[in-house]
């Protein structure tokens, strides 16, 4: 059987119901005009397709169209791509692309840019499982892309999403130069709802409608300007203040219930079931003593997760057990809880040879933080220091000034432990594998294998769950993986993330599918009364 979905959303398949194609989620009567400004992030370009992360892709989601979009149920929506074919084998996607589309110079966007645009991705992404079964890509016709793969993959049209596989134009990007350096990166030619008008690194990001855009009468908006504001508390106030108007990722349950008093400000849960946020513990298992797992499992047992969230985030937030997020249908909690033991801690760094000096110090280690809110990054630096104080190791603090000079620490593996917001991106092969697999080891690469672990045994479970169609089967391997990996604590995982929006009342249509602020911002738009 092959599964057909066109741009009407029917799917041609045995049994299935039609699936209505996205409409404004918060309103029936979009208006056109007005200005979005909307908090950003420092970034060196808005390029998703070589970087993951929101600081490339919130603004790179609204830049380059995808070949699909998906809804709030998980289901896939046409984009560039009007209609498609899923083999019955599941080792080949035919994409059928919009007619008259055109990127924003004008030039037409062809198969021929779905084919370049995919091998960028495959060689310069850091999540290299997304698109590593695909073989080739062919264009029988401009409108025509057939993407063949090696095995089935069951997260292929996943990978298909916006923030995910970009559509860039070859006849920009493919002049031969690096991709990683392309001046293009930083003003870019794409095909999505808004334009790049200006890129102030550190200050802003101004977009502004694309009028030519493929899908008629959107996008609503005349423009949106992301503001980098690196300070939490600055950022609140600004919401307040009404400087800005929509925050995309609120994360903490303390800074959506301090917003959620203003009396014009939404709070909205929705958008965040794909990305699968969680805030983890990082070890560099190449530098000693953390190449040694009982030092690990130690620290583990030192950290006292429960309490830690208790004490930070008020109790409301779930602690986090495993790679897979909670809300995961193959996540397990038949895993080893590391509750804490000190006993228990002081025997394995004891047995690892690491004993007490004189002045009561085993060991000293930095640890850096990814800058964001105290309660998810250096509150709980701060609390593990004390935690692994009471069994001799001492913990160094090392505040970083913004986002880029901490990824380059950790993708550079220059440091000791590191507290890490992932996304799961919907389905294991996308988000997940890339943490764990040896041959994506990448020094450099922010994203990727940075803990720089490795165990045939976790390659071997991957790699079969990546091609296994059974679910059943496919739950029971990714159970093991994870038994496994939270045993030899590469990572300590400490919780999934409680990310809300919060917007002005008078914006509507807010993206609340399951890519949430990482699709794209077409269907927003000013009620009529808070035109802005």
């Amino acid at each position: 059987m092959t599964v057909s979905i066109g741009r009407r959303g029917a799917i041609a398949a045995a049994g299935a119901a039609a699936m209505p194609v996205a409409a404004s989620a918060q309103g029936a009567d979009p208006r056109r005009g007005g200005t979005l400004v909307t908090l950003g992030a420092t970034t060196r370009h808005v390029n998703p397709a070589i970087q993951s992360g929101t600081p490339a892709g919130i603004p790179g989601t609204q830049i380059f169209a995808s070949p699909l979009r998906f809804d709030d149920k998980w289901n896939p929506q046409p984009y560039l791509a009007e209609r498609w074919e899923l083999a019955a084998d599941g080792k080949s996607l035919t994409l059928h692309l919009v007619k008259g589309a055109v990127f924003h110079d004008g030039a037409p966007i062809t198969s021929a840019d779905v084919a370049f645009s995919i091998g960028v991705i495959q060689k310069n992404h850091p999540f290299k499982t997304m698109l590593e079964p695909v073989e080739t890509v062919e264009t029988p016709d401009a409108q025509t892309a057939i993407i063949r793969m090696a095995r089935a993959h069951p997260a292929i049209l996943l990978a298909m999403s916006p923030a995910l596989c970009p559509i860039l134009p070859k006849h920009v990007f493919g002049d031969g130069r690096d991709i990683l350096t392309h001046p293009a990166n930083t003003a870019p030619v794409g095909s999505g709802p808004y334009r790049l008008t200006e890129f102030k690194p550190g200050e802003s990001i101004t977009l502004e409608r694309f009028d030519r855009f493929f899908i008629p009468g959107r996008p609503y908006l005349d423009k949106i300007i992301m503001r980098i504001i690196a300070d939490p508390p600055t950022q609140l106030l600004a919401m307040e203040r009404q400087e800005v108007v929509y925050s995309s990722f609120v994360t903490t349950v303390r800074d959506a219930e301090r917003l959620a008093k203003q009396p014009h400000i939404q709070i909205i849960d929705k958008g965040f079931e794909g990305i699968g946020a969680l805030n983890w513990l990082a070890f560099n298992t190449a530098r000693k003593p953390l190449d040694d797992k009982r030092v690990r499992q130690a620290l583990a047992y030192l950290a006292d997760r429960p309490r830690m969230l208790r004490v930070l985030q008020g109790g409301k937030v779930p602690q986090a057990l495993t790679p897979l997020h909670p809300g995961s249908a193959l996540y397990t909690t038949e895993v080893n809880h590391f509750e804490y033991d000190l006993k228990k801690a002081e025997a394995l760094l004891d047995e690892a040879g690491l004993k007490k000096g004189a002045d009561g110090t085993r060991f000293k280690i930095t640890i850096d933080p990814i800058p964001g809110t105290v309660e998810a990054t250096t509150g709980i630096a701060e609390f593990l220091r004390g935690q692994f104080k009471r069994a001799g190791v001492e913990l160094e603090l090392r505040v970083a000034p913004d986002f880029p000079t901490w990824a380059q620490r950790v993708a550079g593996q220059e440091f000791d432990l590191a507290i890490d917001a992932v996304f799961n991106w919907g389905d294991p092969v996308i988000g997940v594998h890339r943490t764990y697999l040896s041959r994506n080891i990448r020094k450099g690469v922010i994203w990727s294998n940075t803990q720089s672990y490795s165990n045939p045994k976790v390659d071997a479970l991957l790699d079969a769950a990546a091609s296994e169609p059974d679910p059943v089967k496919r739950k029971a391997l990714y159970k093991e993986f994870q038994q496994v990996v939270v045993d030899d604590v590469p990572i300590l995982f400490l919780h999934p993330f409680p990310y809300t929006q919060a917007a002005h009342k008078g914006l509507k249509g807010l993206p609340t599918s399951i890519w949430g602020p990482m699709s794209p911002w077409d269907e927003m738009y000013w009620d009529a009364a808070d035109r802005r």
